[in-house]
């Protein structure tokens, strides 16, 4: 039996746990107004808000990708911003920008800042790879740091922050690839794909209806961060954490990597690979009424957080090996830890 690297057994968390799993299914019930079907695709949305990391959604369009992050939005009694990413988008558009006021009071001009979309608790960044990466990267600081530097002065942004950004596949028309650094500060990437024809026909039927149900705010920022913070102190083995780092450190090609790393990769994951796979675990174990976080956990989250971190090299691209299937064989690959939960 692996000991957990740590511990809580706090009546009050116990009790956030529970609260968090109620929460979960509330707001899944208010998506559920709108959205259909996408059950994995949902699941993984809520596990990067409890976590409180960001979330990219890829598909072509038409796939409810933008419906999908403004009904949460609705859901969460938080402000929310949308910026709509277009190639003319420049990055004060983004952050804000110092404009010339009269002081009443004085009658001399002073600059004051504006602050841009940026400055909300969830941001829609809609089609993000429609915008050149000059003004993709005015989100870097935001994503990561909660803050925004503009004319040398650094602007703290609200708690909580969550950037959900939604991006048409990398060979549609007008598009620019995404910067490794900023696909890096996104926790999951999350794939959107055709409906089946059922759930199809039922989007057809509600949306060529009357109108659906009103979605509900359910949650509060302050419940949020109580969340945010209870899936941190979330107990989680020694031998999970250790699959976790394992699964990413057998990503980088190098001495001792796999055959198939070294002859399909460029680039493996960074250490934000294995922060975002144990986070996440705690979060989907939480979601799922569990106590800890499991090796299940892990595997199951391989995939969004590993997807958009691994480079492929040109004989990858050659051999049509996409990055899903090399996370499969390193499932496969990297064995179990001896000592179990």
């Amino acid at each position: 039996m692996s000991s957990p690297a740590q511990t809580t057994h706090s009546p009050d968390d116990a009790t956030m746990a529970d609260r968090l799993q109620d929460t979960g299914d509330r707001i899944t019930r208010e998506l559920r107004k709108v959205i259909v079907g996408q059950e994995l695709v949902v699941e993984q949305a809520l596990i990067a808000l409890f976590a409180g990391g960001n979330c990219l959604l890829v598909g072509v369009p038409g796939l409810a990708k933008t419906l999908l992050i403004s009904t949460l939005a609705q859901a969460l009694d938080l402000k929310f911003s949308r910026i709509q990413f277009t190639p003319d988008l420049m990055p004060s558009d983004v952050t804000g920008t110092d404009v010339i006021q009269d002081d009443p009071t004085t009658g001399h001009r002073r600059l004051s800042f504006m602050p841009g979309p940026v400055f909300a608790n969830v941001l829609l960044a809609d089609e993000i790879n429609r915008t050149p990466p000059k003004t993709q990267a005015a989100l870097l600081e935001a994503m990561q740091e909660r803050r925004v530097t503009v004319q040398g002065r650094t602007y703290e942004l609200d708690a909580p922050f969550f950037v959900f950004a939604t991006q048409n596949p990398i060979e549609l028309e007008g598009t620019y690839p995404l910067p490794e650094a900023q696909l890096d500060r996104f926790m999951l990437e999350v794939m959107l794909d055709y409906l089946p024809e059922e759930d199809e026909v039922a989007v057809v039927n509600s949306t060529t209806s009357l109108p659906t149900e009103t979605v509900k705010s359910v949650v509060t920022k302050e419940e949020i961060l109580a969340f945010q913070r209870v899936v941190r102190r979330l107990p989680i083995a020694d031998a999970v954490t250790r699959y976790a780092v394992r699964l990413v450190r057998a990503s980088r090609p190098g001495d001792g990597a796999a055959d198939f790393i070294k002859q399909w990769v460029s680039y493996g994951a960074s250490v934000r690979a294995a922060q975002a796979l144990v986070l996440g675990s705690k979060a989907r174990a939480l979601l799922q009424g569990r106590a800890s976080a499991s090796f299940e956990d892990v595997r199951a989250l391989a995939r969004p957080v590993l997807r958009h971190r691994l480079l492929i090299n040109f004989q990858a691209q050659s051999e049509k090996v996409t990055t899903d299937h090399l996370i499969e064989k390193l499932i496969a690959h990297v064995p179990l830890p001896k000592s179990g939960i």
